[in-house]
């Protein structure tokens, strides 16, 4: 099972220094790999703990290149983060379990629906009637897919991800809730990744869109008739409300909650944690967080902010006299 550098190289490029023919059996992080198996130094900060890594061979940039040499064995590659992403594809690929059948016995699929002969469908997956799955995309467990939703090619949805759910629409009416239908559906692009438990509801009346390869942690909740564009990226826990728009090659730190409605521009980076309020209509990195303190301090800091806006006229108040 294991690797050759030589091959390793041969596959991904890199500029190798050491014997072609040491066998890779594993992969590893700097400071837990053994000799035996292959790392990678992305951020110069932890440049530190490359002298001491056993590992028998490390990836590196063109800045740590001496240093790696007077390590070992390492190859130099310009991104290493982006080499050591396709040496763990390359990796999987080599070392896969054989397949099983491309649509699993206790998987529940509508005869109205249309997947697509490369795609593969999990165990206990659901794929409902007019819902169409496209070529090389793969639903693991627990997946399911609603009445008329749509997913593009080479998409990975992982176990209890659910597609297409009514979205949250409710009209009040002498203080009950009467339901609103929602008969909009659900469209993925290509390349799209979505994480486990992961929920994307169905629109209202036009349709919830996830673009090209936009990727998804787990546990997100995509509200109805949100619109995420191509090559943005969101962590877990995030929290989009209806009809939100997020631009495209964005990034949406874990736990960070969009208000419904709002439009983020392209580029636009959100920490994690924030809450955002508002529109954004320039790319660059938006924080909204209230730091943690001990409680003393925060009731205290809490109590100060509610008097800010007293604060502030008495303050133009002086500012005119």
């Amino acid at each position: 099972m294991a690797l050759p550098l030589s091959e390793i190289v041969d596959a991904l490029g890199g500029e190798l220094h050491g014997s072609p023919a040491l066998r890779i059996e594993g992969l590893a992080p700097l400071e837990a790999a053994s000799p035996a198996q292959l790392s990678f130094l992305a951020n110069p900060k932890y440049q530190s703990q490359l002298a001491q890594s056993r590992a028998g061979c490390v990836i590196v940039g063109p800045a740590a290149r001496e240093a790696a040499l007077a390590r070992g064995a390492c190859i130099v590659a310009d991104d290493p983060y982006l080499y050591f992403a396709r040496l763990t594809r390359l990796w999987k690929s080599r070392h896969a379990a054989p397949p099983g059948p491309a649509i699993h016995p206790s998987a529940v699929i509508d005869p109205d629906a249309v997947i697509d002969p490369s795609a593969r469908v999990g165990a206990l997956c659901v794929v409902e009637r007019g819902a169409r799955i496209g070529a090389d995309t793969e639903l693991k467990a627990r997946v399911t897919v609603g009445e008329g939703c749509v997913i593009g090619e080479r998409c990975t949805l992982h176990p209890g991800a659910v597609i297409g759910a009514d979205g949250f629409g409710f009209a009040p009416h002498q203080g009950a809730w009467e339901k609103i239908e929602q008969l909009g559906a659900v469209r993925i692009g290509n390349d799209v990744e979505i994480g486990a438990n992961t929920c994307i509801d169905r629109g209202a009346l036009a349709d919830t869109v996830i673009e090209d390869g936009v990727k998804l942690d787990n546990l997100i909740q995509v509200g109805h008739n949100v619109r995420i564009g191509r090559n943005t990226a969101i962590a877990g826990c995030v929290g989009i409300a209806g009809s939100a728009t997020i631009g495209a090659n964005c990034t949406v730190g874990g736990a960070a909650m969009i208000l419904g409605h709002l439009t983020l521009a392209d580029g636009v980076n959100i920490s994690a944690g924030s809450f955002v309020a508002r529109s954004i209509a320039k790319p660059g990195l938006y924080t909204g967080i209230f730091p943690i303190d001990d409680n003393a301090s925060w009731e205290k800091n809490a109590a100060t902010l509610k008097q800010l806006h007293s604060l502030r006229d008495r303050l133009k108040a002086l500012e005119k006299k």
